[in-house]
Formats: structure tokens, C-alpha cells, sequence
């Protein structure tokens, strides 16, 4: 595990993450609701443990509860000044920040792992790539 601090921040910067060490997953997700959460064909995040993350400006942002097809809930935290989506928290995997990907500085070196929902996918989206795995 390396100690490299990657940094993420709401558009506006009032919300600022630093994470640290290496992150649980990296994935993009082609579900209905990470689409409207990206406003894209599918949205990409990284998600690292609790331990591994520090927030400042915490108190600026807002959250809106969901809860999915599943029965499970998850907190959307946005940055109450700029709008940003700036990391939601998801039940079984509470205890770990997904923080959307485009939201850290240029060079943070994530790479997605997997890619699911993929049944979901728009036709003319592509995620390539030698190590990722692709899930229905």
C-alpha cells in the first residue's frame, strides 16, 4: 500500500477530500440512478475506507437519502454552495466513500477494475481495457 495523498474538491472548493493509501475498488456503473447521479451514459468512482479519508468543509454539504430497488439506502453528499456530487456512502459498504472520479486532480492514476450493470449500458458505450472485469 503506498501513503500517496490524492485530492478531490467539489467545483467550487469548499469541500475538500484527501485520500490516502490505495483505494478498495475502482469501477464505472452503467445503473439507472449512477447515470442521473453523473448526468452521463454511466458514472465512474473510487471508493476507499472510512480510515482512509479525510473531508474538510464537511459542514458545507448537503445530503439526500435514496434507497434503491435493492431495499438498501445510500447518502449522496453535495456541496450545498456549487451543487457538486461530492461522495455518497452506500449500504452493505457504509464504511467506505465512493467519490466520483472526475472530482480529483489531474494525475490521481485510477484506472477502473470493473465495470457492472453493463446490461444497462448504452449501445454505444465501450469501456475497454486488459484488466477490467465486466458485470450484468
Amino acid at each position: 500500500m503506498t501513503d500517496m495523498a490524492r485530492r478531490a474538491a467539489c467545483r467550487c472548493g469548499q469541500i475538500r477530500i484527501t485520500c490516502t493509501g490505495e483505494p478498495i475498488r475502482v469501477s464505472v456503473c452503467h445503473c439507472r440512478e449512477c447515470k442521473a447521479r453523473s448526468g452521463s451514459a454511466f458514472a465512474a468512482q473510487v471508493r476507499f475506507s472510512a480510515e482512509q479519508v479525510r473531508i474538510e468543509g464537511e459542514d458545507r454539504a448537503k445530503m439526500w437519502q435514496f434507497t434503491g430497488e435493492s431495499g438498501n439506502t445510500a447518502d449522496f453528499f453535495f456541496c450545498g454552495t456549487c451543487g457538486s456530487g461530492v461522495w455518497y456512502r452506500a449500504r452493505p459498504y457504509h464504511d467506505a466513500y465512493a467519490i466520483p472520479l472526475g472530482n480529483f486532480e489531474p494525475g490521481h492514476g485510477f484506472v477502473p477494475h470493473y465495470s457492472v450493470f453493463e446490461e444497462r449500458k448504452e449501445p454505444w458505450v465501450s469501456i475497454t481495457g486488459e484488466a477490467i472485469e465486466h458485470y450484468d
